[in-house]
């Protein structure tokens, strides 16, 4: 059993919350992620790490509530215990050598950026955090980018907050003034990480995104996180993000497929988290 040390309402529906683990907290590096159940009878979800403390032994993840896993989480509070919690899984980012680099996050892409933001930063390299949202209401955590950072640029689609920008236009716009990037990570959602590299690959800026949004149970056994990688001489490559990654070359990436897997059990997430919340009307009554 895992207690929550602390639990943050962000907005209605994103929730951070530090677990008590310090086995996983003294070996955990940005990109990896954990698994875990809430009940015995739960089922295994993913979520990719958003912190860690190795003094405290705690663990930082953020999870949007939007199936049956993530509401049955949203209920438990601090001092409540977790059945599993599981990890570090997958391998660590890594950008050797880079002495500049953007980091581009996307809606709760961004408590994946945060992470590798911070490592670069901490070690000495220029960081351009560049992050994206819908509206002034879902912009979370500004102060901890910033501190994260070299400099720190936010847009939102509406213009609610700060400007109306695209994550795109803002990193283009960087390149284009002369920011020289040796590399570039990006993670948010597929068609936004497919744009991005669409921006990337016209300037030859080695481009790493995180595929945590296709994984499913975390182990490669279930098929789910398939990806298919476009070799230079042609070939194709089948990788699983959960084991193989979850970072990849995004000019390799078939966008057009991981974009439909990443659709697949938007349905069905939808109807459990309905039928979750409507159990726990029923316990509350």
């Amino acid at each position: 059993m895992y207690r929550i040390v602390t639990k943050k309402v962000l907005t209605p529906t994103l929730v951070l919350i530090e677990i008590e683990a310090p086995m996983i907290a003294k070996k955990a590096e940005p990109g990896q992620f954990i698994i875990l159940r809430v009940d015995e009878n739960g089922e295994r979800i993913p979520i990719t790490i958003h912190d860690f403390d190795r003094e405290k032994g705690t663990v930082s993840i953020i999870y949007q509530v939007v199936g049956a896993t993530t509401e049955k989480l949203f209920h438990k509070e601090e001092g409540d215990y977790i059945q599993d919690f599981v990890g570090p899984l997958g391998n660590a980012t890594e950008m050797p050598g880079c002495k500049k680099v953007a980091v581009v996050g996307g809606g709760v892409g961004t408590a994946i950026a945060f992470p590798v933001a911070k490592k670069l930063h901490e070690s000495g390299v220029h960081v351009d955090l560049i992050v994206g949202f819908r509206n002034k209401d879902v912009v979370v955590l500004e102060d901890e980018f910033k501190k994260a950072c070299t400099n720190y640029y936010v847009g939102t689609d509406d213009g609610s907050y700060v400007r109306k920008a695209l994550v795109t236009e803002l990193l283009e716009e960087q390149i284009n003034a002369g920011a020289n990037y040796d590399a570039v990570f990006c993670v948010g959602p597929m068609m936004m990480m497919k744009f991005v590299c669409k921006v990337t690959e016209k300037y030859n800026i080695p481009t790493v995104v995180s595929m945590s949004p296709i994984m499913v149970d975390g182990t490669g056994m279930c098929g789910c996180c398939r990806l298919t990688l476009k070799e230079a001489d042609g070939t194709s490559v089948t990788k699983f993000a959960c084991v193989d990654g979850p970072d990849f070359d995004g000019f390799k990436v078939d966008w057009d497929e991981s974009v439909k897997r990443g659709k697949m059990y938007g349905e069905w997430e939808r109807r459990k988290h309905e039928e979750t919340c409507n159990l726990v009307k029923k316990e509350v009554k």
